[in-house]
């Protein structure tokens, strides 16, 4: 199983970002898919989930909700997470990782670091 992330950077607030987690090595379409973030000095964040091919259902923590989107493309086993209007807070290295609460978050990506700053 690997998941590698991309699209990171430095932007500035209000700016907008699309991050990519390309997988490989299992059936991406059968699981769920989420995004975790780790601000300097802080512990884990989960961010937001996407289900698997049954619904693609979408839940996100309240702080980004109406700015960040996460999607799939199943035949590209590829999630992504559009982020717009960001704010410094979100400054943060970004995980993709596979799994649930419930069953446990069991892979995940080397990160990519998104700076919100002017």
């Amino acid at each position: 199983v690997q998941l590698v992330e991309s699209g990171g950077g430095l932007v500035q607030p209000g700016g907008s970002l699309r991050l990519s987690c390309a997988a490989s090595g299992f059936t991406f379409s059968s699981y769920d898919m989420n995004w975790v973030r780790q601000a300097p000095e802080k512990g884990l964040e989960w961010v937001g989930s996407i289900t698997n091919s049954g619904g693609h259902s979408t839940y996100y923590i309240d702080s980004v909700k109406g700015r960040f989107t996460t999607s799939r493309d199943d035949a590209k086993s590829t999630l992504y997470l559009q982020m717009n209007s960001l704010k410094p807070e979100d400054t943060a290295v970004y995980y993709c990782v596979r799994g649930t609460a419930a069953a446990g978050y069991d892979y995940w990506g080397q990160g990519t670091q998104v700076t919100v700053s002017s």
